[in-house]
């Protein structure tokens, strides 16, 4: 089988894949998972003889409660806040939006800190890249089906460069979201924010790190471990992160995948044109003086006749 099958194939494999795990991962509501432990809150009030006005925050505020949170859900797998209004999604999970702010019709954003507006932002831009980065996987699709067509070096050269950017744009776009999880996490103040949680909440929440974020990590190359634990906080990477970061990674393989393929397509090529060229004859132009032969015997001449009008003597 010949080098550039091989390789066409496992490049256009790698790119469904990994086009498929950015696309859940996109969608899906599990990058962070919070762990609230409101039993052991409540316990903890109880002793401290602080139940009056926790138990309040406790039925109003949505972080006293376990959830989940993605691109742009907060979802709730168990309780969820009466306060908060929430619709079922796609997942049959009760969720509520995450607002961007797209449009501030009422400018809600002028009394953002700059903390807060910088948070906002790579949260927007984060998303953007994504989209970016699946309309050239789009474009990187047709590209592929006319070089597969056609068997044509440039156009699967042009697909490994356009799954190259993908990679490089969803890679991007995750920098962008750790960015804007650790201006949530280290810089913007408010009640909602980590940074004014009560004690009691910070004691008794767990967001722990386990194998889902060993798992992610590793499969990426590099660790990382957060500066910003608290006490008993720490911060948990759920299925959907993993997903998003191996889709990253496969459409780099991909990538690669496609630039071999496109080198395989032009060597076979080259030894198809010079196994050809043992067949081309060259054909050289006469120029040899063509024959009159109207002028070599001037008639008339006469039928029966053996030598002309002299044959009767």
């Amino acid at each position: 089988m010949p080098c550039s099958a091989i390789t066409l194939s496992l490049a256009t494999i790698t790119a469904i894949v990994s086009v498929a795990m950015l696309a859940i991962a996109f969608s899906t509501d599990n990058w962070l998972f919070y762990e609230v432990k409101r039993s052991s809150i409540l316990k903890y009030a109880s002793e401290k003889g602080e139940q009056g006005a926790l138990v309040n925050s406790m039925n109003t505020q949505y972080y006293y409660y376990t959830r989940t949170k993605g691109l742009f859900r907060i979802c709730y797998p168990k309780e969820r806040p009466p306060t908060v209004e929430t619709y079922l999604s796609p997942v049959e999970t009760h969720c509520m939006n995450i607002d961007y702010f797209i449009p501030d019709t009422d400018n809600v954003t002028k009394n953002f800190s700059e903390e807060a507006m910088t948070r906002l932002h790579m949260g927007r831009a984060a998303i953007a890249l994504f989209i970016v980065s699946f309309f050239v996987v789009f474009i990187a699709f047709w590209t592929g089906v006319a070089g597969c067509w056609r068997r044509s070096p440039a156009n699967i050269t042009s697909t490994a460069i356009l799954m190259l950017l993908a990679s490089l744009l969803s890679a991007g776009a995750m920098g962008l979201w750790h960015g804007e999880e650790y201006f949530e996490k280290e810089k913007v103040v408010g009640e909602e924010y980590y940074q004014q949680w009560s004690n009691i909440l910070q004691e008794q929440t767990k967001v722990s790190y386990d194998w889902s974020m060993v798992l992610a990590w590793l499969s990426v190359g590099f660790s990382f471990m957060s500066s910003a634990l608290r006490d008993n906080t720490d911060i948990s990477y759920d299925w959907s992160f993993i997903l998003a970061w191996l889709g990253v990674g496969w459409a780099l393989i991909s990538a690669i995948l496609f630039s071999g393929a496109a080198i395989c397509l032009r060597s076979e090529r080259d030894r198809e044109e010079a196994a050809n060229m043992h067949y081309l004859m060259p054909v050289y132009p006469q120029k040899q003086q063509p024959y009159a032969y109207g002028y070599a015997y001037p008639g008339p001449y006469y039928h029966g006749a053996a030598y002309g009008p002299y044959a009767q003597y």
